[in-house]
C-alpha cells in the first residue's frame, strides 16, 4: 500500500505540471457544462417539465456535475500502455518488480486526483451561480460518493487497460480507441442520463461497465440513489471494476507471452 500511494503521488506530481493544459481543460469543460445545462433544461421543458425523475434543476446539476467528473474519470483518452507496446518499451515494465497493471493504475488515479479539483470545481461553481445545483444537504451522499468516485475512476482504468492491450495483435488502435470512445460517452451517461434510454438500449448499457463511469457516481452524490440503494450501485462499480481488472491480467498475461521485441 505503501508503494501504491508512492505511485498516486508521482502520477499526482506528473500532471501537476501541465497547469496551461489544466486551466484550458478547466474553462472548456465549464462552457460545454452551460451548454449541456441549457439542453437538458430544455428537453425537459419539453417534455411537460418532469422527464424521468429530473426536473429543470435536478437535470442541470446533473449536466455540471457530470462535467466535473468528466476529467478525473478520463472518459476521451489513454493510450499510454498501447505505445509502450508498440514502442518496445513494455520489456522494461515486464523486468521491473513491479506489476504494470497496479503500477498504471496508481498513475491513473494520481491523475484524477490532480484533475478533480482544478477541472471539477469551476463547472460546480459555475454551475451554482449561473442555474443553480440541487445537492444533498446531509453528508453521507458525499462521503459515497467519493467512495463512487474512485471506484468509477479505477473503473474507466480498467476498460482503458483493457483497450490498450489490443496493441499486442494490431499495428494501428485509433479506431479501436475511437469506438471505445463513442461507447463510452453515449453508455456512461454523458451525452444524456442512462435513466432517459429506451428499454432496449438502457438494457444494452447495463450488461457494459460504462454506466459505472459517470451516471453511478452521479447519481450517488446528487442523492438520487440513497440508503441500500447506494450502497447496491457501489457494489455494481465494485463487481465491475473486480472482473473487468481480472480480464485485463489475463490478457496482459496471454500477450506478454508471445511479445517480441526486436533489437537493444
Amino acid at each position: 500500500m505503501r508503494l501504491f500511494a508512492t505511485l498516486v503521488v508521482l502520477g499526482f506530481r506528473r500532471w501537476s505540471t501541465y497547469r496551461l493544459a489544466t486551466a484550458a481543460g478547466a474553462f472548456t469543460n465549464t462552457v460545454f457544462g452551460l451548454i449541456k445545462a441549457s439542453i437538458t433544461v430544455g428537453a425537459i421543458g419539453a417534455a411537460g417539465g418532469t422527464l424521468a425523475g429530473y426536473d429543470a434543476l435536478a437535470g442541470a446539476t446533473y449536466a455540471w456535475v457530470v462535467q466535473a467528473l468528466v476529467a478525473p474519470v478520463n472518459v476521451f483518452h489513454w493510450n499510454e500502455l498501447a505505445l509502450r507496446i508498440r514502442d518496445g518499451d513494455i520489456a522494461v515494465d515486464l523486468a521491473r518488480p513491479l506489476d504494470p497493471q497496479f503500477a498504471h493504475l496508481a498513475g491513473f488515479l494520481g491523475r484524477a486526483v490532480h484533475q478533480f479539483i482544478p477541472r471539477g470545481a469551476p463547472p460546480l461553481l459555475a454551475g451554482a451561480l449561473i442555474t443553480g445545483l440541487a445537492l444533498p444537504t446531509s453528508p453521507l451522499p458525499y462521503l459515497l460518493g467519493l467512495v463512487s468516485v474512485v471506484l468509477a475512476v479505477s473503473v474507466s482504468f480498467a476498460t482503458w487497460w483493457l483497450v490498450n492491450l489490443a496493441a499486442f495483435w494490431l499495428i494501428e488502435l485509433r479506431g479501436l480507441l475511437t469506438l471505445h470512445i463513442v461507447g463510452m460517452s453515449v453508455l456512461s451517461g454523458l451525452v444524456i442520463p442512462v435513466h432517459w434510454f429506451p428499454d432496449w438500449l438502457a438494457t444494452l448499457a447495463a450488461l457494459t461497465p460504462f454506466p459505472s463511469i459517470l451516471q453511478a457516481p452521479v447519481d450517488v452524490i446528487t442523492g438520487r440513489v440513497e440508503g441500500t440503494a447506494a450502497l447496491g450501485v457501489l457494489a455494481v462499480q465494485a463487481a465491475w471494476l473486480a472482473g473487468v481488472l481480472l480480464l485485463g491480467r489475463l490478457v496482459f498475461a496471454r500477450g506478454a507471452r508471445k511479445l517480441v521485441v526486436q533489437g537493444g
